[in-house]
């Protein structure tokens, strides 16, 4: 697809050129000949190069990058510009990369030589996950004599999937696990014989619990015989994950919901490391996804993809609705962890849901509490503007601790946090909810 042909720099010049010269043959009568001359010779040259160049150049473009790209870092791609025509091509390259990225090395400029081609590389940050769209790359190609230029579309539309940075939220498991671990970034094991599940009897060893002495078994051989536990495995983590309008509250650069989907990520790398299985389901948004818990690498590959595109919604969630579907879909008992934004006219709602779910399943309930909130409670009153700000952020966290505590939820049941701390502390309540047995 061609656009209509623009004056060149170049044609510009000569235009500016035979002006001034007619500007001269206005006072110098010998100089009229050449100047029409000139006008003469300038309008045949731009005809005949505004001919040659109405076809669209025999030009193919192959895009290549990765199909999976995390969010907020550098990739390359590579446009492979082949001339299979018999004449050499001067252009410029654009491509049509999704709006709002960050992105270096474009314009660029290149002379092709016939049977040739040639490879241009440029650089893209995207801003945001989900499913990224590449149209046809934009070539403005030089006439022959460089008179004129027309802007050509050519190439196959693209598509590329934005996840997560990964690397980035294992940084955040192993942040979060830090003051948990005998050296920084290690997970936090059991102490020898702890545990829940029988392992194996061995021999006893210094520093074994009386508790865990097998009796029976070291009458029988004589000998001090310990009882070996290990951690509980096979057991489900399964995510309520709200994708309603209140997700959609934004602390800086980051939404809470942005924040929660790299909780529910972090966790879930952890609870997979673990042996347990992991799974999702939203509510509160355009549609309801339900990601079964899986095992595994492939678990949390699952995950990650059914998750990456996902975004809040203008809605109000529906606790009660989430909770009867999400029992519809788990047999198994399961530590359920709801993610969501808890406002004072939920607590009657909300309280419904978790008990309904407590039935049969170990629930918390996590509630991204506003970082701004906070750091406005933090700050000096000096004006009266500050004091109203103050006055009504007070009110605001007041009624919101009135609704928690409406909610009639045991502490330990409860996590009211801001988002940038929401990875560790479900980390770490995951840690204790594994040591304690209570699954």
């Amino acid at each position: 697809m061609a656009d209509a042909l623009t004056p060149s720099r170049t044609l510009l010049a000569v235009a500016g050129g035979w002006a001034l010269l007619g500007a001269a043959a206005s006072h110098v009568p010998a100089l009229l000949p050449l100047w029409q001359g000139a006008g003469l010779a300038a309008l045949v040259a731009a005809c005949a190069d505004a001919w040659i160049s109405r076809r669209t150049p025999q030009l193919r473009i192959e895009r290549e990058l990765a199909g999976v790209w995390p969010v907020g870092t550098w990739n390359k791609v590579t446009l492979k510009l082949h001339n299979d025509g018999t004449r050499a091509l001067a252009l410029d390259l654009y491509d049509d990369y999704p709006a709002g990225w960050g992105m270096q090395g474009l314009p660029h400029a290149s002379t092709i030589a016939p049977g040739a081609y040639a490879a241009v590389t440029y650089t893209l940050c995207p801003d945001q996950r989900g499913q990224a769209a590449f149209g046809a790359a934009h070539l403005r190609v030089r006439s022959p004599l460089r008179l004129w230029q027309r802007m050509h579309r050519l190439g196959e539309a693209s598509s590329v999937k934005v996840f997560p940075d990964f690397s980035k939220l294992l940084g955040h498991t192993l942040s979060a696990t830090d003051r948990r671990a005998p050296a920084a970034g290690a997970i936090r094991k059991r102490r020898r014989g702890e545990g829940t599940d029988f392992r194996q009897l061995r021999e006893y060893r210094d520093g074994d619990s009386m508790r865990s002495i097998d009796w029976k078994a070291t009458a029988r051989r004589q000998k001090p015989i310990t009882r070996e536990y290990q951690e509980e495995r096979d057991q489900q983590v399964v995510f309520l994950l709200d994708t309603g309008r209140r997700m959609l509250a934004r602390d800086e650069l980051t939404t809470h919901f942005d924040h929660a989907l790299n909780a529910v990520l972090t966790l879930g790398f952890l609870a997979q490391k673990q042996g347990d299985a992991v799974g999702l389901m939203t509510f509160g948004g355009a549609e309801t996804r339900w990601l079964a818990p899986s095992k595994g690498r492939n678990g949390l590959d699952r995950l990650l993809a059914g998750v990456y595109d996902l975004q809040p919604a203008e809605m109000a969630p529906d606790y009660l609705q989430a909770a009867s579907n999400l029992l519809n879909r788990l047999s198994k008992r399961a530590f359920v962890v709801i993610i969501t934004n808890l406002r004072d006219e939920d607590d009657t709602a909300l309280r419904s849901a978790c008990e309904l779910m407590s039935s049969k399943h170990l629930v918390i309930c996590a509630s991204l509490r506003e970082k701004v909130m906070d750091g406005t409670r933090a700050k000096q009153v000096e004006t009266f503007a500050s004091a109203l700000r103050y006055s009504a952020t007070v009110h605001y966290l007041q009624q919101r601790r009135d609704a928690i505590r409406r909610l009639g939820i045991r502490a330990e049941r409860l996590i009211d946090i801001t988002p940038d701390q929401l990875s560790s502390a479900l980390v770490n309540r995951y840690l204790d909810i594994k040591e304690s047995g209570q699954l």
